[in-house]
C-alpha cells in the first residue's frame, strides 16, 4: 500500500496485468489487510474481480497459497508484489509451454544471486542463502504456476514457498525467462523513491536517426561529417509539433561505421551535438543519444534489433518501455522495439513489413512522421489513462 504518485504500489501491478487481459485477482493478505480491502474492494471500480484470502501476518507464502488453493485457477500467475518489472506475459508463457515445467519464473542477472540456469532456461540450482557466487540470477517476483503439479510438492501446509521451489528445482521442474530490462523495488526508502519516479507517466519518444531524422547515406556508406547531414524536414516539423505537446526525445541509432573505421567517434559526437543543438533551437529537447558502435558480426547486446540501448535508456532516464514508442525506418527497428517491450512506428517503405511476425508489426506506418502524430497522441493518451 505504499504510495507511488498518489496510488498504492499494488495498483500498478494489478494494472500491469489488466493491460495484458488479466482481470481476476486473489489477494493473499495479512499485514494491512483491512486497508487493502478498503481501498480495492471487489475491484469493480477498475473493471476487475478481486477475491481475498486473509491470514495472520506470520503465515509464509507457502501457507498462504495452500489456504487460497480453492480460489485460484489451474494455471495462475503468482506475484510477490514488492518488485515491478516489465512483464511480457506472452514471452514468459511461451517459455513456460516450451519447457513444459509446472512453474516458470522471471529472473534477472545479479552478481550475487540465488539461481543458476542451463542453456535451455531450466533452473539447475536454487539457494536463498546467496553464499555461492556461481549463482548469478535472481527471481524477481513474477511467475506462471500450474497448480496441480506444483501443489503435489507440498508435504504440509506449514511451509515456506522457498522450500517448495527447492524441491521442484531438484527435479528440474522450474524454468526461467530472463528479463534483461532492470527491475524496481519498494524494499527500502531509496528504492521506493526511484520506483515512484519510474512509474510516473512520461512523454518520452524513442527515435532512430538515419532515415528518420536525416536522410540516409548510400547503402554501405555513413554520414561521416556534419556537412553530410541533411535534415528530413517533415520529421523536424513533426518533432516540433510533438514537443509543443510536451514530448521529449531519445535517439537510438546503430553506427557500425565506427567499427568499420568509416567515421571517427569524435566526428560522430560532433554530428550528434549539432543535431541536439539545432533541434533545441526549435524547442525540441533531445534528452540523450545512444549509439551502437559495433560491427554487425560482433554479436553485441546493443545493436538493433537487440534491445540493449533501449534498456540503458530506460534505466538512466527512468521511463517504462511499455509506455512509449520507438520510431524507426526499418523492419528491424520494429523487431528491436518488440524485443525491448515497447511499440513501434515505421516511417518509410512498408513493403518489407511482411517479413515481420504479427506481434512485431508497428502500430502505424507512413512515409511521413507528421501523418503519425494523431496515432501517437492517441497511444500516449490511452497509456496514461490506464
Amino acid at each position: 500500500m505504499i504510495p507511488c504518485n498518489g496510488k498504492p504500489f499494488l495498483w500498478y501491478l494489478l494494472q500491469q496485468l489488466d493491460e495484458q487481459g488479466i482481470k481476476h485477482f486473489v489477494l493473499l493478505t495479512g499485514y494491512l489487510s483491512k486497508e487493502i480491502n478498503s481501498y480495492f474492494g471487489d475491484g469493480s471500480s477498475w473493471g476487475w474481480q478481486i477475491d481475498y484470502s486473509d491470514g495472520p501476518v506470520t503465515w509464509d507464502t507457502g501457507k498462504r497459497l495452500w489456504e487460497a488453493r480453492e480460489k485460484i485457477e489451474d494455471r495462475f500467475l503468482l506475484l510477490y508484489s514488492d518488485n515491478f518489472a516489465s512483464f511480457p506475459l506472452d514471452k514468459v508463457l511461451a517459455r513456460h509451454e516450451k519447457n513444459q515445467c509446472p512453474l516458470t519464473f522471471m529472473v534477472s542477472k545479479k552478481t550475487v544471486g540465488n539461481i543458476a540456469l542451463d542453456d535451455f532456461g531450466i533452473v539447475q540450482r536454487y539457494d536463498n542463502s546467496r553464499s555461492d557466487r556461481a549463482l548469478n540470477y535472481v527471481e524477481i517476483g513474477y511467475m506462471i504456476v500450474d497448480k496441480k503439479e506444483t501443489f503435489n510438492y507440498y508435504e504440509t501446509s506449514e511451509c515456506s514457498f522457498s522450500s517448495i521451489l527447492k524441491k521442484m528445482v531438484a527435479k528440474k521442474k522450474i524454468s526461467a525467462w530472463i528479463q534483461h530490462d532492470h527491475y524496481h523495488s519498494i524494499s527500502d526508502p531509496i528504492r521506493w523513491e526511484k520506483t515512484e519516479k519510474y512509474l510516473k507517466p512520461k512523454k518520452v519518444i524513442l527515435i532512430d536517426r538515419d532515415g528518420v531524422i536525416n536522410k540516409k547515406a548510400q547503402r554501405g556508406e555513413y554520414i561521416s561529417t556534419w556537412d553530410d547531414f541533411e535534415w528530413i524536414n517533415d520529421t523536424r516539423c513533426a518533432m516540433k509539433t510533438l514537443a509543443n505537446e510536451g514530448f521529449k526525445f531519445i535517439v537510438i541509432s546503430n553506427q557500425a561505421g565506427i567499427a568499420r573505421e568509416m567515421i571517427t567517434p569524435n566526428e560522430l559526437e560532433n554530428i550528434n551535438y549539432n543535431l541536439k543543438t539545432e533541434l533545441n533551437k526549435n524547442g525540441v529537447e533531445v534528452l540523450d543519444i545512444y549509439i551502437c558502435p559495433h560491427h554487425w558480426d560482433d554479436n553485441c547486446d546493443c545493436r538493433k534489433p537487440k534491445s540493449g540501448m533501449f534498456y540503458q535508456a530506460s534505466r538512466e532516464w527512468l521511463f517504462r518501455l511499455d509506455k512509449t514508442l520507438f520510431v524507426g525506418d526499418d523492419p528491424r527497428d520494429c523487431q528491436a522495439a518488440y524485443n525491448a517491450g515497447c511499440k513501434s512506428i515505421l516511417i518509410g517503405d512498408t513493403s518489407n513489413l511482411q517479413m515481420l511476425l504479427d506481434y512485431e508489426q508497428p502500430i502505424f506506418s507512413s512515409n511521413h512522421l507528421s501523418n503519425c502524430i494523431p496515432k501517437m497522441l492517441e497511444y500516449f493518451q490511452r497509456s496514461s489513462d490506464l
